[in-house]
């Protein structure tokens, strides 16, 4: 565990500055002042965040994990200090510690090691924060570019009736209040409530993860126009959040009858051990026939898996590189990763005003936009493929389950050597007679499409 403050010295600058923001997002007042703990890793890369003195823990094992970490018993704290437990998902609960003279955020390592000693790995976790499909440290694989304000988004929007008839639950960093303004392909896609609008909007300077959900929506709507797209805004804090605050709005939003659940979030883990409270989430979820997963893999580079993407039930999906055929330098990778598509230099929606760099090497930088950005990162190849999950299911008549497993067919049909399976954008409705499908098999777009 790296002491208070050290991790700073031992991360390399761009993940050291990611990494700072977002602690000090979430030690902010206004975002419930919650102390960010840091654990680096022994290659100096990020280990995992998590909220200090918070644990998820299994139900069947509270009662041992309290007595071995000598808290009160469960109906002790139920009756006297009930805000230290909290109930996350059926079969998980949220525990908070008492403080320490060394400081919170020691508390949880030391305490999960007891636990691990006496019960095994995996039956108490962090409370882990989340991050819209992170670098290393925390954010998408590149920072917003400019753009010609007038330009066309790309890949470009299909035509016709693709997606329609299929609901997409979108977790991200929410919607503009006006994101069909000049982006006619985003009329109609909504918020889940007044509070999943964008935390962004209007503001200028532009700040950090502004317009993230906007644009992956706007990409996802390109592929699939007639979707009904639900975005809400699950990352206000610096583009992140809790497990613990993820996963209850995902069981919340089983009952609004979901087909995709989309998730442009990542995470580096304790022990690279699964995310338990998404875990029981998933569990869960296998009771809603047909409904499908589709999770973007991270932007670390690594091979390391990256949670949720790395569970079996969800379509994990990494990114290519501009030329479409071969792996972008910053996507995650391994047999964990189900299928790339494309993710660098996409172009889409964005909000207006100057965006003030953040992080190394353009650190202080000034960029103005016009409604448009060139964006990067798995956040962006993974709407890709929960369009085209979409719109084969209004093609087809397929549920999301039976639409993903035949397009992961053909992606590992056409997969390519030293990348792996892949899809790329396909517009089934505009085929030029002689020519093969836009977008569809392992080359890029044909003329006329």
């Amino acid at each position: 565990m790296t002491e208070r403050g050290r991790w700073r010295d031992e991360l390399e600058p761009k993940i050291s500055d990611e990494v700072a923001f977002i602690v000090d997002a979430f030690a902010a007042p206004e975002n419930g002042g919650v102390d960010i703990g840091v654990v680096t890793a022994p290659d100096g890369g990020l280990g995992y965040l998590f909220a200090a003195g918070q644990l998820m823990v299994r139900d069947q094992h509270l009662t041992r994990v309290l007595e071995i970490l000598g808290q009160p018993t469960e109906v002790q704290l139920r009756d006297n200090e009930p805000h230290r437990l909290r109930r996350i998902t059926p079969g998980v609960q949220l525990v908070t510690l008492g403080r320490t003279p060394d400081g919170l955020e020691h508390v949880v390592p030391d305490a999960l090691g007891l636990i691990d000693r006496e019960l095994g790995l995996g039956i108490a976790t962090p409370n882990h924060v989340l991050t819209v499909a992170p670098t290393s440290g925390g954010c998408p694989a590149t920072e917003p570019e400019k753009v010609y304000f007038d330009i066309e988004p790309y890949p470009s929007v299909c035509h016709g009736n693709g997606g329609a008839g299929v609901l997409i639950y979108m977790a991200d960093t929410g919607l503009l209040e006006h994101p069909a303004h000049g982006h006619p392909w985003l009329a109609g896609v909504r918020r889940g409530s007044p509070e999943d609008l964008d935390f962004g909007e209007g503001q200028n300077p532009i700040p950090p993860y502004t317009a993230h959900g906007t644009f992956g929506a706007g990409v996802m709507r390109c592929v699939a126009p007639h979707a009904d797209l639900i975005v809400t805004n699950a990352f206000a804090v610096a583009g992140s959040t809790l497990e613990s605050d993820l996963v209850p709005r995902l069981v919340a939003a089983l009952g609004l009858g979901v087909d995709i659940f989309h998730l442009t979030i990542a995470a580096p883990t304790r022990a690279d051990l699964p995310l338990i409270a998404f875990e029981a989430w998933l569990r869960l979820l296998r009771q809603y026939k047909g409904v499908v997963v589709v999770v973007a893999a991270g932007n670390s580079g690594s091979r390391r898996p990256s949670w949720p993407a790395a569970f079996a039930d969800v379509v994990s999906v990494g990114a290519l590189a501009a030329d479409w055929r071969s792996r972008a330098s910053f996507s995650n990778f391994g047999g964990w990763v189900d299928v790339f598509a494309p993710g660098r230099d996409l172009i889409n929606a964005y909000t207006t005003g100057t965006y003030e760099c953040q992080f190394a090497p353009y650190e202080g930088q000034d960029r103005q936009f016009y409604g448009m950005a060139k964006w990067s990162g798995t956040s962006f190849s993974t709407p890709i493929v929960t369009g085209l999950i979409a719109s084969r299911m209004s093609r087809t008549g397929e549920n999301g389950q039976q639409a993903a497993a035949a397009l992961l067919a053909e992606a590992r049909a056409q997969a390519i050597q030293g990348v792996g399976p892949i899809l790329l954008p396909c517009c089934h409705d505009r085929h030029p007679a002689g020519l093969p499908e836009c977008g569809c098999g392992p080359h890029r777009p044909q003329p006329g499409c």
